[in-house]
């Protein structure tokens, strides 16, 4: 019998609780940042265009993502619709800023969960679930009575409301957060967010607190904690020193930090002429090389 993830371990009575608090959220939604107070629950949308259910452009095992996730059986993906950023250069703005995908219920979501597990997934990987949150803990009632056991990710874009995160406390195992700028400037040029910083900043120590740095099993498999994103974008728009400064120095130098390189202009990224190019290798070695300065290395690609 394969190990319980912590959700399992949750008094049913509590983690029904949680689902009563998120839910709550949504009448006057405060459940990110943004705080935009529509009543989702009568299916009033803002930003994130979501209602009272959650849309899903697809699901399915991801072998892409870090190496920790994947193992030998790949990361159980759930991709929903709909985001609490609007960045210009999103590489999956058919799902995020145009909406591709289907409302589905919390059974239907359960069942998702469920196939992905069957399938052999290691874990249940949540992409973009910030502005869902009540919709996932919902449907995760449901998926535990039939027998759900893997550990979930927490795949975000950094945006997060420490509130909402503290009501995933021994839910989520593993956090997955983007730590997108080093500073606000670009954050609400490009993603149009206010305040980014301080916000994911914050959103990484509550993250760090309830999960530490990742642990993983005899076969190199998660199993527990904080892995962290950080795209490198053109003329070093994304901040990088002061990003890896920041988990270095406040939340850990055991950090597993993924710098990625893969950015090249994507949806509105040619309005804005400095993003409107890849990177070049000399920026993506620049980055590294300012990573392992700052003591990071688990996670980091070889020079």
């Amino acid at each position: 019998m394969a190990s319980l993830a912590s959700y399992n371990l949750m008094p049913l009575e509590v983690l029904q609780d949680r689902v009563s608090a998120a839910l709550a959220c949504l009448e006057t939604c405060d459940i990110c940042p943004r705080r935009c107070s529509v009543d989702r629950l009568k299916d009033e949308r803002s930003f994130c265009r979501s209602g009272r259910l959650a849309r899903v452009a697809g699901f399915a095992p991801h072998f892409g993502e870090e190496a920790p996730l994947v193992g030998h059986c790949g990361s159980g993906t759930i991709f929903f619709s709909g985001c609490n950023l609007a960045c210009v250069f999103c590489q999956n703005y058919d799902i995020s800023q145009q909406d591709q995908g289907t409302e589905v219920s919390a059974q239907a979501l359960a069942r998702m969960m469920l196939a992905l597990q069957d399938s052999g997934c290691h874990n249940i990987n949540f992409v973009t679930p910030t502005h869902v949150v009540p919709q996932i803990l919902e449907a995760l009632v449901l998926a535990r009575e039939e027998g759900l056991h893997v550990p979930l990710v927490y795949n975000s874009g950094g945006y997060d409301s420490v509130d909402t995160l503290r009501l995933l406390e021994g839910i989520f195992d593993i956090y997955m957060p983007d730590a997108k700028y080093g500073s606000d400037e670009p954050a609400l040029v490009y993603s149009n967010a206010p305040g980014y910083t301080g916000i994911m900043k914050s959103a990484i120590r509550e993250m760090h607190r309830q999960v530490g740095d990742l642990a993983m099993d005899e076969d190199g498999v998660a199993v527990c904690g904080l892995l962290v994103r950080h795209l490198v974008l053109p003329e070093d728009a994304s901040g990088t020193a002061e990003v890896v400064r920041f988990l270095s120095e406040e939340i850990s130098p055991n950090t597993y930090l993924n710098v990625m390189a893969q950015y090249h202009p994507e949806y509105n990224a040619c309005r804005f002429p400095e993003l409107n190019r890849p990177i070049t290798g000399q920026e993506y070695a620049d980055a590294l090389r300012l990573a392992a300065r700052a003591g990071l290395a688990r996670g980091l690609a070889m020079l």
